[in-house]
């Protein structure tokens, strides 16, 4: 197949037919490379060579009684990690101190649980109107399922995106977690959507899906029409269900990259979790297809230095997103003046 004819197809509005997303995934290792330069002119059309940061905090760790089978903060996790609760509106504002000192544009506040309690939203809602008077941040929560009219409080507050993983396919979704549904998923990303919040929706590969179910997850993303995707790739932490996965290789992992650019052409698409342990020394070429990253630690594992990565970017030639509120149409007509 021609990947740069199908990326010109994508360019001019062709959704991948099952089979050619088939086609994408099983060829040869050797075509690789040039799936992801194909990719690069569809990144480029849409984004240039501009690069997203994104920093997250984790505002409250473990004491999760969900049961998410890769996730060291499961109840059914024995991962020794640090467990805490609900940070305080001053530490979650110093954090995203941290994150506008670094050039993040997008400062994500996560805290683990099925959902927030009234406390939890309150102190995130305190957090987001202090970091609203005093920095230049898009804001992002990731507080798990919502309630009726969270959304709306967390819209009012000065949250301007919502994350909540689809993580996985429809159909794979039970092997993962059965204390939650994949439509409980989707139905907070609607509703985060009917609020007027960008939805962020993305997912894990490594722990077992097939094609078909990679497939399906990008479908679903489509569908829901989530304005930012984080690929995780999956990090076995010992302590979890999937403590004894193995990583992928670093050239599977940027296929997986350039096919989600191909299904999800205008869409922000973020290297996330797992990136250093499974990419490896080919992180800076998944940012031929991806444009947006995270900036230092993730939940309960570290990241690469920020250092290190805004000289990733740097080296790549890339350049660092201006205005984290901007489109992708306008970023398209600023990298071609």
């Amino acid at each position: 197949m021609n990947w740069n004819v199908l990326a010109e197809n994508v360019l001019n509005g062709h959704q991948l037919t099952n089979q050619e997303c088939l086609d994408f995934l099983q060829a040869d290792s050797k075509e690789t490379l040039a799936q992801l330069d194909a990719a690069y002119k569809i990144r480029h059309h849409f984004y240039g060579n501009d690069v997203k940061l994104n920093m997250l905090i984790n505002t409250k760790s473990g004491l999760c009684p969900e049961n998410c089978r890769y996730c060291s903060q499961s109840s059914e996790s024995n991962a020794p990690i640090e467990k805490y609760r609900m940070m305080t509106k001053d530490e979650i504002v110093e954090g995203a101190k941290r994150a506008a000192e670094l050039g993040a544009g997008t400062f994500c506040i996560v805290a683990s649980g099925r959902g927030p309690s009234r406390h939890e939203l309150a102190t995130v809602k305190e957090a987001a109107r202090e970091i609203k008077e005093t920095l230049p941040l898009k804001l992002c929560g990731c507080l798990g399922i919502l309630a009726e009219n969270q959304a709306e409080e967390l819209k009012e507050a000065g949250i301007d995106r919502y994350n909540h993983n689809i993580n996985t396919s429809e159909d794979f979704h039970d092997n993962i977690v059965s204390t939650h549904t994949f439509d409980d998923r989707v139905g907070t990303v609607e509703k985060v959507k009917q609020a007027g919040i960008s939805p962020c929706s993305g997912v894990i590969i490594g722990m077992g899906e097939s094609l078909d179910n990679i497939i399906s997850m990008m479908r679903s993303l489509h569908s829901m029409d989530a304005d930012s995707v984080p690929i995780n790739f999956l990090h076995a932490i010992e302590g979890t269900a999937f403590e004894n996965k193995t990583p992928m290789t670093p050239m599977w992992c940027l296929r997986i990259v350039a096919f989600a650019r191909f299904m999800l052409p205008t869409k922000e698409i973020r290297i996330a979790g797992g990136r250093e342990l499974n990419l490896r020394s080919l992180q800076p070429m998944a940012m031929y297809a991806a444009n947006s990253i995270f900036l230092g630690d993730y939940l309960t594992t570290s990241g690469q230095e920020a250092e290190k990565d805004l000289k990733m970017i740097e080296d790549l030639g890339f350049t660092i997103e201006k205005d984290a509120f901007a489109t992708s149409a306008e970023h398209f007509e600023t990298s071609v003046l």
